[in-house]
Parts: C-alpha cells; sequence; structure tokens
C-alpha cells in the first residue's frame, strides 16, 4: 500500500513552505528520490520533519542514525544519562572516545559527522509528564526509545494531546516489539485508534519487568527494534505504506521469528 496520507496536520509551520533541495542534497540523497514512493517530494517532507526522540540509548541510536541519513530536518533528542563503557555494546552512536559525554552531546556530534543538514535541538533532562509539553512543542512525530514504563505513558499521553502520531517500541533479552499510535485520529471503519492503554491497560508493578541491566541484552537486537521505528517514522512523514497503527509487531531474535498482534480501541472517553 503507498500513496497514504502524510502524518502532518495542515498549518503545521513545518511545512507551510519546504525548502527545495540542493544540488548536494539531491546527490546525498539520490537512493530515496530514485523511489517513486519518496521522490523529490517525499524528500522534501522529510527535510521538512521535525521529530523528538526520546533516549539516544539502544533504540534511540539506529533511530537518529537512520533518520539523519535520510534527511529528516531537525532531531530532538530527550536524555538525561550520560555514556558509558557498558553502552556501547549496543548505543552505537556512541564511541569510547565520548565515554563520559552527555548522550545528547555525543549523538549531535555523530549526526553532525553524519549529514551536516540535520539540526538538532538537544534536551537534557528525562521526559517527564512536567517536561513534556516544553519538549514536544514544535515537534511532528515523537518517538520513544525509553526503557522504562513511566516514560512510555508519559511519552503516549503527550503524544495524543499534541495530536501527534507516536512509534514506540520496547526490547528485552533476545525479542522486541514495535507499534504505532494515532488516538485522535479513526481508522477505515470511522473508529477512533486505539490508545497506549488499550494494548497496556495499566503501568506493571515496579519490579515485574526487570531492566537489561539486570537481565542482560544482545546488542543487535536493539538495532533490529530501532530500525524497524524508524522505518515506521519515514513511512509516517512521506505518507507511504501503512503504519503500524493497531498492529504490535513482535520479534524473537532466537527463532527469527516476526509476529503481529492486532488491539482495538477499548476505552470510549
Amino acid at each position: 500500500m503507498s500513496g497514504g496520507a502524510s502524518f502532518f496536520a495542515p498549518g503545521h509551520d513545518s511545512i507551510a513552505v519546504m525548502e527545495p533541495l540542493s544540488p548536494e542534497e539531491i546527490a546525498r540523497y539520490q537512493r530515496h528520490i530514485l523511489l517513486p514512493e519518496i521522490g523529490g517530494a517525499g524528500q522534501q517532507k522529510l527535510k521538512a520533519a521535525r521529530v523528538l526522540v526520546i533516549g539516544a540509548g539502544g533504540l534511540g541510536a539506529p533511530v537518529l542514525q537512520y533518520l539523519a541519513a535520510a534527511g529528516v530536518g531537525t532531531l530532538g533528542i530527550a536524555d538525561d544519562d550520560r555514556v558509558s563503557l557498558s553502552n556501547l555494546q549496543r548505543q552505537v552512536i556512541h564511541d569510547s572516545g565520548t565515554i563520559g559525554e552527555m548522550k545528547t552531546e555525543s549523538a549531535a556530534f555523530a549526526i553532525a559527522r553524519l549529514n551536516p543538514h540535520v539540526r538538532v535541538i538537544r534536551f537534557e533532562e528525562r521526559f517527564c509528564p512536567e517536561a513534556a509539553a516544553r519538549q514536544i512543542s514544535g515537534f511532528d512525530l515523537l518517538i520513544d526509545g525509553s526503557d522504562n514504563f513511566d516514560t512510555r505513558y508519559a511519552a503516549a499521553d503527550a503524544a495524543e494531546r499534541a495530536k501527534i502520531p507516536l512509534v514506540t517500541g520496547a526490547v528485552g533479552r533476545f525479542d522486541g516489539s514495535v507499534t504505532v499510535l494515532k488516538p485522535y485520529a479513526t481508522a477505515a471503519d470511522g473508529s477512533l485508534n486505539p490508545t497506549y492503554r488499550d494494548l497496556f491497560p495499566e503501568i506493571p508493578p515496579e519490579g515485574l519487568i526487570p531492566a537489561c541491566a539486570e537481565t542482560g541484552i544482545v546488542g543487535a537486537l536493539t538495532g533490529v527494534i530501532g530500525t524497524l521505528m524508524a522505518m515506521e517514522a519515514i513511512k509516517l512523514v512521506t505518507g507511504n505504506g501503512e503504519p503500524l497503527i493497531g498492529r504490535l509487531l513482535l520479534y524473537d531474535a532466537l527463532s527469527a521469528r516476526f509476529d503481529t498482534i492486532r488491539y482495538k480501541r477499548r476505552r470510549t472517553a
């Protein structure tokens, strides 16, 4: 399925006037422009897009790298952590020379080396309910690469209030998942799209789901899930394909198996 409507709302300043691509950008994004589904118009949408990424860690690293390489014009990064040696097994946007730096700073330098056409906005603080409205302001799309349920619920609530799409992913040991949320919009049958709480009604009790620092995680898994999240973002920005709205994509790395679970709106308010 291609040629779907772009997620941008009419009147968003970020796409009121789309800038032309420079000769250097045309050469850089040639492989995108050759695709009928993207072309020059789609690449201009990517250039105009403003995407906020929560977390510059295992999931955020490939998301930021691939969206920067794809030519997303403005990337926001929200993370209050510093690079540590144990991060480097999976958080590939950082390197041994950036140990001790803020992850937002390390990621911003890596993005600048990869694509100087991308503007980076850094939030060296956690994404939380108190900061969500300020951080999300001006962005067209939110991507949640956090590693805890408190942040995931805060991201879902903030994106729903702002009426912007949310791409959210999670990983654990050898498995991961990805879904897309647009609960403010309707499906083809006229029903409202599901919310995050339709998928996960309540925050699990503390300690029920241990963190990867306690159980371990294979580094390449975060690359698989993070890259899938970046792909969903590109589809949303360019208006192509069928985003994972109402579908939870599951990946089992040990069996090399993908499964999809469909979920619907339950709440009426």
